[in-house]
């Protein structure tokens, strides 16, 4: 049974975080004059948010089902991905495992905060079992990254493979389902309390289609989002992101429609991606994106380019050499793209 206080860092675990001014007083008032703020203003910004961003997160638990206080909010998932870093991995004695490929941020973050990342290559399949990850890890051995569906891969890691890694790692298990609302596959967000060793990692980058406000989402237990906010900077989300959040999570409707749409999409795209002779492998997804295997990725790419299609070219990645990774568009989108495939030679 995992201890928390026994893999939190120390330093951590005795921080006295900052305490702000919306810190020390949640409640209304008529006159504030506790946080030096201008009190002009044109377009109601002069004050600091709320620093952990309730109303917010209460959106997000009627949405996710799941309680507002096992919610961490970041800019971007980087800013969560950091701080479990920070939070459980002493710099140059702790390290963590992760599967290969993956999101290139995991290795990034590792590298900057000075912790050891030890890759475990996926499958023939792009898949993986829980002994290859577990043997890879040792008494230092803090926290395991999985991302399912997989980037760049596209799929789901198996279901049973992912329960036995938690259920069996002395560590936090970290699974990023950034791309979970594409998928067949249920979130694990309904696994929390039975596992509290897991966190999960969603965004609002992909199906919400708002990656440029930068919000991502970490889901724990109440215990493990308590430490995060310790270590997180005071007024992380901001309030124009905080407001535009709170519309969009009252557009659930829309946004399910957009989904819907995308999965539709998909699946007319991969028919006629399978019928390009230049697309050796059309990989199985469960993203709104495909790995395609090509014999000259390099080419492929530049001759897109010239046709004002950007995909992104995947060639140089672990197990995806001759691979490029293409997102599901809008029709007119999609069928611009088949058209430049058709004509390459």
């Amino acid at each position: 049974m995992m201890k928390l206080e026994q893999i939190v860092r120390r330093n951590i675990l005795n921080l006295i975080p900052y305490s702000s001014a919306r810190d020390e007083f949640k409640g209304k008032a008529s006159v504030y004059l506790d946080a030096n703020e201008n009190p002009y203003q044109l377009y109601r910004m002069n004050r600091y948010p709320d620093p952990l961003q309730w109303k917010v997160k209460a959106a997000i638990a009627e949405a996710k089902g799941v309680e507002k206080e096992r919610i961490f909010l970041g800019v971007g998932s980087d800013e969560p991905i950091d701080n479990v870093f920070r939070v459980f991995c002493e710099p140059g004695k702790d390290n963590v495992v992760a599967i290969e490929p993956t999101y290139g941020m995991y290795k990034v973050a590792a590298e900057i905060n000075n912790v050891e990342y030890r890759k475990v290559l996926l499958n023939e399949s792009f898949d993986f079992t829980a002994d290859s990850l577990l043997q890879a890890t040792d008494r230092h051995s803090k926290l395991i990254f999985l991302c399912s569906p997989n980037n760049p891969t596209g799929n789901c890691l198996n279901r049973n493979e992912i329960i036995r890694t938690v259920e069996q790692f002395n560590g936090i298990v970290v699974l990023d389902e950034a791309y979970i609302d594409f998928s067949g596959q249920p979130s694990f967000i309904g696994e929390l309390d039975r596992y509290p060793n897991l966190m999960i990692f969603q965004t609002f980058s992909k199906a919400w289609a708002s990656a440029a406000v930068r919000l991502g989402m970490a889901f724990a237990g109440a215990d493990i989002i308590g430490i995060m906010n310790k270590v997180k900077y005071p007024y992380n989300i901001n309030q124009l992101t905080q407001d535009y959040v709170l519309q969009m999570l009252s557009e659930r409707k829309q946004v399910q429609q957009w989904v819907d749409t995308l999965l539709k999409e998909r699946e007319k795209l991969r028919q006629q991606l399978s019928e390009l002779p230049c697309i050796e492998n059309l990989y199985p997804t469960d993203a709104n994106f495909f790995l395609v295997k090509v014999a000259n990725a390099d080419a492929m790419y530049r001759f897109l380019i010239e046709k004002g299609v950007i995909v992104r070219n995947r060639n140089t990645v672990s197990l995806c050499a001759g691979c490029l990774r293409i997102t599901v568009g809008t029709p007119e989108e999609n069928k611009t793209l088949i058209n430049a495939l058709q004509q390459f030679r």
